[in-house]
This record gives C-alpha cells, structure tokens and sequence, in this order.
C-alpha cells in the first residue's frame, strides 16, 4: 500500500562522539525531528522506541499508551506525526514502522526527500522560465 507522508523533517546535529547504543538513538530520533521544545519528556521518541522494539508485531495505540506510560490520545497525536513523517505506518490495526530497519528506513526517506526536490526544482525551473531567469 501507497502512503502519502506530508512533512519530514531533518535536523542537523552534531554526532556523538561514543558508539553508545543510547546516544546513538538519541541522536538518530533528534536528527529526524522526533523531539522539539514543547515535547519535554520526550513523548514522540519513546513511541518511536517501543515500536522499533516490537518491531516484528506491531503495537496498538493502547499498547504503546500502556508500555510508555503515555495516555492513548498522546499517544494518538504522536503516531500521527510519526506517519506524516513516514516513519510508521498503520498495519492490520497496529502500528509498525514503514520498514524493517532503521537503515532501510532512512533509505525511503532519502527517496521521499529525492522526489519531493524533484517536484520542486521542476516548479522552480517553469517559474525562472515565465519571469524569464
């Protein structure tokens, strides 16, 4: 199945130093916008966590509200974003993530970023051709 994700979104940081599991995380789920200054305990990552976790199966919102200690309607609006973004997708009424794997993951959505610059250099290549640049 198609999905049409609407924003993704990248963050620059600075890698971590140490090959820490836990840093590493941390800054893979920074560097894809899973965190920001009104998310304080850090609600979308630990989502993300857990289904990457339980990658295999899948998670309900029920599941997820109940293993990160978060109430389902949070839990809810961030599986929302985390589809938008395309990096869940909803699967025989569980969540899971879009792919596999985390490298795979970041694979389909280079591929995402490659077509969505496609479009725009296209739009961007008919406006300089009728204002004439």
């Amino acid at each position: 199945m198609e999905y049409e994700y609407s924003k993704i979104t990248i963050v620059r940081m600075r890698r971590p130093r140490h090959q820490d599991l836990n840093e590493n995380l941390q800054w893979l789920g920074g560097s894809l916008g899973l965190f920001n200054l009104r998310d304080k305990d850090r609600s979308c990552f630990r989502i993300f966590i857990e289904l990457l976790k339980h990658q295999g199966e899948g998670m309900t919102s029920d599941e997820l509200a109940l293993r990160s200690g978060l109430s389902r309607g949070t839990v809810v609006h961030h599986l929302n974003k985390l589809i938008d973004a395309g990096i869940t997708v909803p699967h025989r009424g569980r969540y899971v993530l879009r792919v596999h794997n985390l490298k795979a993951l970041i694979v389909e959505l280079q591929k995402d970023l490659d077509r969505w610059t496609g479009d725009l250099k296209e739009v961007a290549d008919e406006i300089d051709r009728q204002l004439g640049i």
